[in-house]
């Protein structure tokens, strides 16, 4: 009989289950709880998000309640055309809304959600980089 020796990978080994028990009541509501349009939704609000100056802009809306379009402009150092498609982008997925006035256009973040979410994940941010420098 040979003796077959197996060597795992410590840090695997801490993030996967040694034995498989599925909880049948737990798994089976959550796939009934599973919405893909809503799931979707999400996924597209986040990658919307997730480019850095989206985000910027996002956080300038929070900071300030409402902004210009040359304002966000002058902020971010960008051109107007490529602002205002950086807004188009967040007003088409629900998180800005817009306003017309005079020959202006003013931005401010959808509601009270998109604002706490983006509060939410700044606090979650600088609590991660204070624990880093610890």
């Amino acid at each position: 009989m040979s003796n077959i020796n197996t060597t795992k990978d410590q840090s695997h080994d801490d993030e996967v289950c040694e034995v498989t028990s599925i909880d049948a009541l737990k798994t089976v509501q959550l796939q009934n709880d599973i919405n893909e349009e809503e799931i979707l939704g999400m996924v597209d609000m986040f990658k919307a998000l997730s480019d850095p100056t989206r985000m910027k802009i996002a956080y300038m809306l929070d900071q300030a309640v409402e902004l210009c379009v040359c304002d966000v402009a002058a902020v971010l150092g960008s051109s107007m055309a490529a602002t205002s498609h950086h807004l188009r982008t967040l007003k088409n997925l629900d998180i800005t809304m817009s306003r017309k006035d005079g020959k202006n256009v003013f931005y401010s973040l959808k509601d009270d959600h998109i604002r706490v979410l983006i509060r939410m994940t700044l606090e979650h941010q600088r609590e991660k980089m204070n624990d880093e420098h610890k």
